[in-house]
């Protein structure tokens, strides 16, 4: 009981950050569109806030209704994988500046960013978002929502890299 207490403080403090990511999506997409950004791929969007809200909510709910215990040999790697994810994000938000955003938006004249993260991965955000999406239900133990939430956005991210490389390819050919 103690265990899965302090596993709700860290859904807590992970949804905590979604909301925080969301403020700095907010203000980036007012910043973007003042200079002429377009929004594109904009159809899968509220698919992806379902998921990523469930993710959490499966988390804890996978935790508490199944009783999933912690297991110290897999929850603490697993924690530091949560934590690196979010370093990971953090730095693709810091390299991209204003034109990071949830939402796929490209200014038009800007440089494209191949600094950062963005120098080792094509899409470093999306490599924090899997690893996190496997990382934080296995620090409880909550192997279902690890593999529901894998899965599902698995298709998710085809989707969304198809349109995000779609936007890329049009603004900088």
């Amino acid at each position: 009981m103690v265990s899965q207490a302090w596993y709700t403080v860290l859904v807590g403090l992970v949804a905590a950050e979604r909301l925080a990511e969301l403020v700095v999506a907010k203000r980036n997409l007012a910043w973007s569109l003042a200079r002429g950004g377009r929004e594109t791929g904009f159809g899968h969007y509220p698919f992806m806030v379902v998921l990523h809200t469930g993710l959490l909510a499966g988390c804890l709910l996978e935790v508490w209704v199944a009783d999933r215990g912690f297991m110290a040999v897999l929850g603490w790697p697993m924690l530091a994988l949560v934590v690196a994810s979010q370093v990971l994000r953090w730095w693709c938000i810091r390299t991209l500046g204003p034109q990071w955003n949830t939402r796929i938006v490209v200014v038009p004249g800007l440089p494209r960013v191949t600094g950062g993260p963005y120098r080792l991965f094509a899409h470093p955000n999306y490599v924090a978002v899997v690893a996190e999406g496997v990382a934080l239900p296995l620090v409880h133990s909550a192997w279902l929502t690890a593999v529901g939430f894998t899965v599902v956005n698995a298709g998710l991210l085809t989707v969304r890299i198809r349109a995000e490389n779609e936007a890329l390819r049009s603004a900088y050919a």
